[in-house]
């Protein structure tokens, strides 16, 4: 096996040729981690602001069903005294909510504790059969 020559011209030794080999190793390691950090930095940046054009986007939804709520208030009081419907506009309103908050109440009791069950029977059916394999 030849060595390389160096830059001087002169064969290098299998010491240097590992010392070379480290150190481009560590450099190219050190320029996947920076591209690495420079992809997430663009994809957080991304998210950022995805999330705020997501926030703008609920607060004018909040306008949106402000509006809807006046406008059917404002319908209704074409057939009926405006006060009769708000109070009905009102009603709907508190019974969807309602209906809305039952359900939830529903789920959460469903998913509480957040533990992970399956899984948990899983590593109990593994640890019995390495048991049992171990007692074979």
């Amino acid at each position: 096996m030849t060595a390389q020559p160096g830059p001087t011209g002169e064969p290098r030794s299998i010491g240097q040729l590992v010392s070379d080999l480290s150190e481009q190793t560590s450099r190219l390691v050190r320029a996947e981690l920076d591209l690495a950090k420079a992809e997430i930095t663009a994809k957080a940046q991304k998210l950022g602001i995805g999330a705020g054009l997501l926030a703008a986007a609920g607060v004018l939804a909040l306008y949106v069903l402000a509006t809807a709520i006046t406008t059917a208030i404002l319908g209704l009081s074409t057939v009926l005294a405006p006060w009769l419907a708000a109070l009905i506009v009102t009603l709907v309103l508190l019974l969807v909510t309602a209906v809305l908050a039952f359900v939830g109440i529903r789920l959460v009791k469903r998913g509480s504790p957040p533990t992970p069950e399956r899984a948990i029977e899983n590593v109990q059916e593994d640890l019995e059969a390495v048991k049992a394999g171990w007692n074979a």
